[in-house]
């Protein structure tokens, strides 16, 4: 049980930095992305909407479609696919420390095409 323990405490660090890297790529200081609730309003404006769309993560089954929206839109701001998103929703232990380490420069938030 200590061994299961230690395993899922590691995995949440590495995303929490994961995270951080990838809120320090976008130009916002890493340290928000620790913080739960304000960490969601932050990610909603890195990629392009209003603050108070990431709080919708907060509501039962809309959080589901915010959330893949979200990953899309995420993936789009540093210039990565669709698959790419994918990735980030089904596999986001890997996806995450790809975005946050590897060599992906922030673009800036896509244009929206569900809104266009």
């Amino acid at each position: 049980m200590a061994g299961f323990i230690f395993i899922i405490i590691i995995i949440i660090i590495l995303m929490l930095v994961s995270m951080w890297k990838i809120f320090e790529k976008a130009g916002v200081e890493g340290w928000k992305a620790i913080i739960p609730i304000y960490n969601s309003w932050v990610l909603a404006e890195i990629v392009g909407k209003p603050g108070w769309f990431g709080l919708l993560l907060l509501i039962p089954y809309l959080n589901i479609v915010i959330a893949l929206y979200l990953n899309y839109l995420l993936a789009k701001s540093f210039g990565k696919s669709v698959l790419f998103a994918l990735g980030l929703i089904f596999l986001p232990i890997i996806f995450l420390p790809i975005l946050g380490f590897g060599d992906a420069k922030y673009q800036g938030p896509p244009e929206d095409e569900i809104t266009k």
